[in-house]
């Protein structure tokens, strides 16, 4: 009963201070007044009877009460005849007024720049800095890997707009990008479609610009807008370099028309094509990408001519001990991989280089490092037809299967099993010269369809994400585009699958995967170093590394093209003899017999659990090594 009461009481006791502050300014004014003197008068009684100096007289101690609550609430307590008593609280309940409303205009002045600045409308004043705009799960590899870049920079700041709350964004990067080094990350609210609101971030000083394709089918329009509005907030262009990127292959002129004659435009699908088709064909390629793409190990660099004009780019080759040579950049900007080795370097040329950091690109020879004894000369082997199957049916597909007819020798056969029926009309339609494409309906998902393949017959496995049947009760798991979410839950099913065949058959599938989120990637049932293409990692790579060297969007371009010089795994037994220890200059020189420039290798016998997977890129040339019959030289050669 004592417990009801007390909770009783206590609710009147709330009720009825709701009624009070519901009642108005004034009457809080009151009551808080009275509340007051209810409290000074009664402990100023008390202090002034309590003092032994106080006052014999009660009209003396009454005038020390009323004193000490004229000090206590502020208003003089001056003693006196009544009219200046009068005067004297006017007075002081005048000047408290004014005080008060100072205070209080100081003070909402401060609350309200300080919610300004937590809302990130304030403008940046940076100059050299990198603009990210827009926001998507790229955004955190693309800090992480300019904060990598800039990791030699003494001050360097990274300035983010996009449609989201300021603080969300700084708490987000903050749990993903722990270790900025020296980079400064500041993220600003803003529209990135409103040339207004893009001055917060000042593009016109910037060193680059990068425009991060959001999810949803409308993501493509929403990057040609950013890049209409960028125009529109840096009419002369500036001097910064500007670098989007599209989904889908149709949009893919327009934004390069948006982004105008300076801007690089990079295209999803076109792309992720391409490299599921190199890996295909190249198992352990992507290890290579991921490799030159992120700064966490080598990476392309330029370097002058200097001494080295009026040589030969074959001498070139062995002229760097710690890097490797792999083409040109000529005075005009033109880029050239893999060019001749009897071209002539002219003193405008600077050098394309594989290498750890812009300072390790040093000259120093290593021609006298060369074996000649061990270099062996084997003809090129013949291109023999090939028998791929194609698990998955989604946009990229149609690319894929171009791409393929591109590089197959002819008579190749491709499978394709999909559950769309459209991808049946699509394999129909096109005439091919190289590949014959035969199309089968079914589930990926369902072990009796991959059961009737017989999987580890094929030479190539390629797993792209395709959306599925009517279900989608998955797709709430990302709701910036639960299409590719799904394609990536189908993926993994499917994997886990492909791995009780292999483990079945105790055979080895070459297996490539297509997957958009990297998270995903980690979660799949495949075995160490297996060969995945993420879309959403490799474009943020991709975009990161052409905005801090521009030149590399003419390399990219080359690797990725069927028609230039792309990185291939071939026989190290083909350039030297098997077994022999030597210096890895002996490949480098072998490799330029053949027209083509080594720059790594990789050890079968470490390739599913030794470190990197036995990928070796950029060793010391001086470096003595020992390859195998089963081990791979990595070369840029030509198709």
């Amino acid at each position: 009963m004592a417990q009801e009461h007390t909770t009783s009481l206590r609710q009147r006791l709330r009720y009825r201070f709701d009624h009070l502050v519901a009642g108005g300014t004034t009457t809080l004014i009151g009551w808080l007044a009275l509340a007051c003197l209810a409290v000074v008068v009664p402990a100023s009684a008390v202090l002034v009877w309590a003092d032994r100096s106080a006052p014999a007289t009660l009209s003396g101690r009454l005038t020390a009460v009323w004193v000490s609550v004229g000090q206590t609430l502020k208003i003089g307590g001056a003693v006196g005849p009544p009219l200046y008593v009068l005067a004297s609280v006017a007075l002081a309940l005048v000047a408290l007024l004014f005080v008060s409303t100072l205070v209080s205009l100081i003070t909402t002045g401060i609350n309200r720049r300080i919610m300004s600045l937590r809302l990130g409308h304030s403008t940046v004043l940076e100059a050299g800095h990198t603009v990210v705009l827009g926001w998507s799960d790229q955004i955190f590899p693309v800090a992480a890997e300019l904060v990598a870049a800039n990791a030699n920079q003494r001050r360097s700041a990274i300035a983010v707009l996009a449609p989201k709350d300021k603080v969300e964004m700084e708490e987000e990067l903050s749990g993903r990008v722990a270790d900025r080094g020296r980079t400064r990350i500041i993220c600003r609210n803003g529209s990135t479609t409103d040339p207004a609101e893009l001055v917060r971030v000042s593009p016109r000083t910037a060193k680059a610009v990068l425009v991060l394709p959001p999810g949803g089918t409308a993501g493509d329009a929403h990057v040609v807008k950013t890049l209409l509005a960028l125009n529109a907030a840096v009419p002369e262009g500036g001097g910064s370099v500007v670098v989007a990127a599209v989904r889908e292959a149709r949009h893919h002129v327009t934004a390069r028309l948006a982004a105008g004659p300076g801007g690089h435009v990079l295209c999803v699908d076109d792309i992720v094509a391409r490299l599921l088709v190199q890996t295909a064909r190249e198992p352990g390629l992507s290890l290579v990408y991921q490799e030159l793409l992120d700064y966490a190990g080598d990476e392309f660099y330029t370097v002058a001519a200097g001494d080295l004009a009026g040589r030969t780019f074959g001498e070139a080759l062995l002229s760097f001990a710690t890097s490797c040579v792999v083409g040109l950049l000529h005075a005009g900007g033109r880029v050239r991989l893999n060019p001749d080795p009897g071209r002539t370097l002219g003193p405008g040329d600077r050098i394309i280089v594989i290498s750890q950091d812009d300072d390790t690109a040093v000259p120093v020879d290593a021609a006298c490092c060369v074996d000649e004894e061990a270099i062996v000369t084997v003809r090129p082997a013949a291109g023999r037809p090939e028998r791929l199957l194609l698990l998955g049916w989604n946009r990229r597909a149609p690319f894929v299967v171009d791409q393929l007819d591109q590089y197959v020798s002819p008579g190749s056969a491709l499978d394709v099993v999909a559950l769309d029926e459209g991808a049946g009309n699509s394999c129909a339609a096109t005439a091919r010269r190289r590949l014959e494409v035969a199309f089968h309906g079914g589930d990926i998902t369902d072990p009796r369809v991959l059961a009737k393949l017989d999987v580890p017959s094929y030479d190539s496995v390629i797993v792209i994400g395709e959306a599925g049947p009517a279900d989608t009760g998955t797709a709430a798991l990302s709701p910036a585009d639960p299409e590719e979410s799904l394609a990536d839950d189908r993926t993994l099913v499917t994997l886990l699958h492909l791995r009780a065949i292999a483990e079945a058959s105790r055979a080895e599938l070459s297996l490539t995967t297509e997957m958009s989120d990297d998270g995903n990637r980690l979660l799949a049932p495949a075995r160490e170093g297996a060969d995945f293409i993420v879309s959403g990692r490799l474009i943020s790579l991709l975009m990161t590394q052409i905005s801090e060297s521009p030149y590399l969007a003419e390399v990219f371009e080359e690797l990725f093209d069927a028609e230039g010089s792309e990185f291939h795994l071939k026989p190290a037994a083909d350039y030297v003899r098997a077994g022999r220890e030597v210096p890895f200059a002996t490949f480098v020189e072998s490799a330029r017999r053949r027209r083509e420039c080594a720059v790594g290798y990789r050890l079968r016998a470490r390739a599913a659990t030794g470190p990197a997977y036995g990928l070796r890129i950029n060793p010391d040339k001086r470096e003595r090594v020992r390859l195998s019959a089963e081990d791979w030289l990595i070369v840029l050669a030509e198709s």
